[in-house]
């Protein structure tokens, strides 16, 4: 993944796809920390450490991890105590439930402001905090469209956004495929994510998603310099 392009590495113990079981921190610990530590010998690439246990992120950024990614959003107020102590980034996810959202777009945006607001009273430094709308948590398939249509409004909130949207179901039910065929889709996802402003995606296939937002970035830098000409 380095030698494919990736910026940061991410690592988790647990998956939250829907269906998954949820594992204890004791467990998660088990998992995640002799990979972190294998990864920071070697290597000087930036750790993300995917939990939402306070506990498994404290013993994460001992081990050697740079970043707290978070889908809860700090709503364990220990998990913002150690990002706060420890001066660790922290990628913050909009998870809740929006079933009943009547203005989508809307009620994201004062749901994530809220969470920075959250992470930033608990001292959280303020060029610390990424936010991530929360593709696939909470969400159904016309409003995870809705999202990736309308990426550009989540700028503004005071941080740089994340799009974690690599071979989710949305792309799936759309294109009616399985995970391990989603290429494609992906691309799209990241395709829409640059366009938007946003600074960093999650991604499966680092080498192909690398490729293409490169070219994106070349067409763009393009499109500018006429504009300014």
């Amino acid at each position: 993944m380095i030698r494919e392009g990736a910026d940061i590495i991410d690592i988790g113990g647990e998956s939250t796809r829907p269906g998954s079981v949820p594992v204890d921190a004791a467990e998660e610990m088990r998992r995640v920390l002799p990979v972190i530590r294998a990864i920071r010998e070697k290597y000087d690439v930036p750790i993300s450490l995917d939990t939402y246990h306070a506990q498994t992120a404290e013993a994460g950024l001992d081990a050697g991890a740079d970043l707290i990614n978070d889908i809860h959003g700090l709503a364990d107020p220990a998990m913002a105590r150690v990002a706060a102590e420890r001066h660790a980034a922290v990628c913050l996810m909009h998870d809740r439930d929006m079933s009943g959202a009547s203005d989508l777009i809307r009620e994201m945006r004062e749901d994530l402001r809220a969470i920075r607001e959250r992470a930033l009273a608990a001292g959280v430094d303020e060029e610390q905090i990424l936010l991530d709308p929360g593709v696939g948590f909470g969400k159904d398939r016309e409003q995870n469209l809705q999202i990736l249509a309308r990426l550009s409004e989540f700028q503004g909130l005071g941080a740089p956004v994340l799009l974690g949207a690599s071979r989710k179901s949305v792309i799936g039910r759309t294109l009616d495929l399985p995970e391990n065929e989603r290429l494609e889709g992906t691309l799209a996802t990241t395709a829409a994510a640059v366009w938007a402003g946003c600074l960093f995606v999650r991604v499966h296939d680092v080498k192909e998603n690398v490729r293409m937002i490169r070219m994106l970035e070349a067409i763009r830098a393009y499109g500018d310099r006429k504009q300014e000409g």
